[in-house]
């Protein structure tokens, strides 16, 4: 590995609590100005999870944020605020961004995804292939299938990146 890539893994990889905190600080300062100028109520809430910054938008009106829930909005929502949080940082950001319950949504379909994938195998086929999709969600994807007694691997190069479902 060049120095360079080692230097960029180290610092992905060594984000202290403290800088964490700080990426949610500036990607909710970020959102609350995206909200502002499409005039849309949200509460933000900020945590650290599994390594990396959390912010969630939520409004007790379900409809507020349905327009921004959509799974490629929240997807392009992240990376914006991700490179916001970059730029003011200068660290790369692995920000986690959940609107109005998204994730949770985005999770059952995963894992309804999985289950009529492993119906596939259940007729014969030897192995499964999903869509393409991003590293998070590819990450629970491979959770899932592990949970069912499955094995998954990830396969293809940017965009294309996708998983392969087995029988262990």
């Amino acid at each position: 590995m060049s120095n360079i890539a080692e230097e960029t893994a180290n610092e992905r990889s060594a984000a202290t609590l403290e800088q964490l905190e700080q990426e949610g600080d500036v990607a909710a300062d970020y959102l609350e100005g995206l909200l502002d100028i499409a005039d849309i109520d949200g509460d933000l809430a900020l945590d650290v999870r599994a390594g990396r910054a959390y912010v969630s938008v939520e409004n007790e009106d379900e409809g507020a944020l349905r327009l921004l829930a959509d799974p490629d909005t929240v997807q392009a929502l992240q990376e914006l605020t991700r490179i916001a949080v970059q730029t003011k940082t200068g660290r790369f950001s692995r920000l986690i961004l959940d609107v109005g319950g998204s994730r949770d949504a985005r999770q059952r379909q995963l894992e309804k995804l999985v289950d009529r994938a492993i119906a596939r195998l259940d007729e014969g086929a030897s192995q499964a292939s999903l869509p393409a999709m991003s590293s998070y969600e590819r990450k629970l994807i491979h959770d899932i299938v592990a949970d069912r007694g499955l094995v998954s691997e990830s396969y293809g190069e940017g965009a294309d990146r996708h998983t392969v479902i087995r029988r262990a």
